[in-house]
């Protein structure tokens, strides 16, 4: 795929949409894709330096992370009906672990911490009954529990045990209602797409194709940031039959055009 193709979508591109839908979808999914980045991104350290420093490990009953004012947080809990919080790792912007502030008192969960908690454990239950859900070889599932503007959702991504390796697919939303109770359940995927990464030379372009979605999802946005540190990947297309999503791993920036139009100049 020629480079060239890039200047022609940056172009042209936003001249081929149904212009302030899709600008307004597209922005939520940015939106909602950083807010699942951060929330990996401060499980992913947090969890390494609660294990590295908690001595109590049979007290452990899970974690989950929110972002609240820039500040990115992790918690552990306690396992039982009324957990507690057993350690607190807080991240600003640039996740360095060196500025992480680590608080290892235990206390009670925040008002926003339980309601966060008690929509990730019914997730897990759901989870865990329903055949919906599939778990792969070498992979986790990793649960995210989102609250913004009074929606609660639970995001379920498929993490790769190993090194060198991406993971786009097998993620599915759960919906609750004010209640706590599940309004909807969705795959956001068909399948599991994974995508080699590691080599010395830089890869032009990776591509997976959406069956179930028109657009990028916010979940696709959460893996590229997460990997595209570490991934010498220049862009990345998610392809659907109505448009193609192009993702500039150097730049983390999105650019939707038409599949027609897409079709024509390549």
């Amino acid at each position: 795929m020629k480079v060239n193709i890039i200047f022609f979508i940056t172009l042209f591109g936003l001249n081929c949409l149904g212009q302030s839908q899709i600008d307004k979808e597209t922005s939520a999914i940015l939106e909602e894709g950083r807010m699942l980045y951060k929330s990996e991104m401060a499980s992913w350290y947090g969890s390494d330096i609660f294990m590295e420093k908690y001595n109590e490990k049979e007290k452990i009953g899970g974690y989950l992370s929110y972002t609240e004012n820039e500040i990115s947080t992790c918690i552990f809990f306690s396992k039982g009906e009324k957990p507690k919080v057993l350690g607190t790792i807080g991240f600003d912007p640039t996740f360095k672990i060196e500025t992480a502030k680590v608080d290892l008192i235990e206390r009670e969960l925040t008002k926003n911490e339980f309601a966060l908690y008690k929509i990730r454990t019914e997730a897990l239950r759901i989870i865990n009954s329903d055949t919906l859900y599939k778990t792969y070889k070498n992979t986790n599932l990793n649960l995210i529990p989102i609250i913004n503007n009074k929606e609660k959702k639970v995001f379920v991504l498929t993490g790769p045990k190993n090194n060198g390796v991406m993971l786009f697919g097998n993620d599915y939303l759960l919906t609750f209602d004010k209640k706590d109770k599940l309004l909807k359940q969705k795959k956001l995927h068909n399948s599991l797409i994974p995508i080699e990464f590691g080599g010395k030379n830089e890869i032009e372009g990776t591509i997976h194709s959406h069956v179930l979605d028109d657009l990028i999802t916010s979940t696709d946005i959460c893996t590229l940031l997460l990997y595209g540190r570490f991934a010498n990947i220049k862009t990345h297309y998610v392809m659907s039959q109505k448009y193609v999503s192009i993702w500039d791993c150097k730049k983390e920036t999105l650019t939707v055009m038409t599949r027609e139009a897409f079709d024509k100049i390549k």
